[in-house]
């Protein structure tokens, strides 16, 4: 079977140096292998708040070094860790007026990520209280709509998942992504990813590979192709989440993925659609 081309492709989470953690590739070094193997854009996510200015300079980098002859754009993002106060409107604001596309809610802050991890809960950032969202985040939802931006569910639980989405939904919300929902912290059933779909029309980004933590990491491919053909292609966005030293590089992970899923029946034009189509359309590429 010939292989899948990595031309146009859009992946919307990636992590990268400078971070608390040795990743594979820094920024500069990731758009390069990005534009080496012709992909239209990557969104690149830290932990420690924002990387939006990142993602200019990548840019600007970019266009003097390479000189306008290829299309690759770096986005950035903001992660509404402690280290940004939470949810918190401010900080928001000023991501997305410097250009920020996407806005997670909590990855390590996250009470159910702290819970599982093992840590005091009572030191994480509350997202929904009493069944309700807090009060900031319905102030972050018209943000995300004034700019046109992308919310992301990150590590919360999935019963706070269905409370978030459904009042980001009320708010006007259009671009909505459930972040890795295969992941063992987030651990979301899969009745609960159909159910999610069906009753809000989100995204659900599937990853290229799961941390099981101390390093170790499992194969997300063959869960991530029978959840696309129970949930549809046209719901499912093809993401590495990737970065780690352990695995393989960005590039090679996200060619593995997309030559995974089509030597195991999926149609090309719907690897396509989940690997540019859908990012496409989130990024305000399309």
């Amino acid at each position: 079977m010939s292989e899948v081309s990595m031309k146009g492709v859009i992946d919307m989470h990636v992590h990268t140096n400078p971070d608390l953690r040795l990743r594979a590739y820094d920024d500069l070094e990731l758009m390069e292998a990005g534009i080496r193997v012709g992909a239209r854009a990557i969104v690149i996510k830290t932990h420690q708040g924002t990387t939006m200015d990142r993602a200019y300079l990548c840019n600007r980098h970019n266009q003097i070094v390479h000189g306008g002859d290829n299309d690759f754009t770096m986005f950035g993002s903001i992660t509404l860790n402690k280290v940004v106060g939470g949810i918190n409107p401010k900080a928001v604001e000023v991501a997305l007026k410097l250009g920020a596309k996407v806005v997670w809610l909590p990855t390590a802050s996250a009470k159910n990520h702290m819970i599982k991890m093992k840590q005091d809960p009572a030191a994480g950032v509350d997202v929904v209280v009493d069944g309700k969202v807090v009060p900031e985040l319905v102030d972050i939802f018209k943000l995300i709509n004034d700019h046109n931006a992308v919310l992301g569910t990150a590590h919360v639980s999935p019963e706070e998942a269905f409370v978030v989405v459904e009042a980001a939904r009320k708010a006007g919300v259009k671009n909505i992504v459930v972040t890795h929902p295969e992941w063992w912290v987030v651990d979301m059933s899969l009745e609960d990813q159909l159910r999610i779909v069906k009753d809000y029309d989100v995204v659900l980004e599937r990853c290229f590979a799961q941390n099981m933590g101390g390093g170790k990491y499992k194969s997300n491919l063959p869960d991530n192709l029978e959840v696309i053909k129970a949930v549809g292609y046209e719901h499912v966005m093809v993401d590495t989440d990737g970065g780690q030293t352990e695995n393989p590089h960005w590039e090679i992970a996200m060619q593995m993925y997309m030559q995974y899923l089509v030597d195991h029946g999926i149609p090309e034009e719907q690897v396509y659609h989940m690997t540019r189509t859908i990012p496409s359309r989130l990024l305000g590429l399309a």
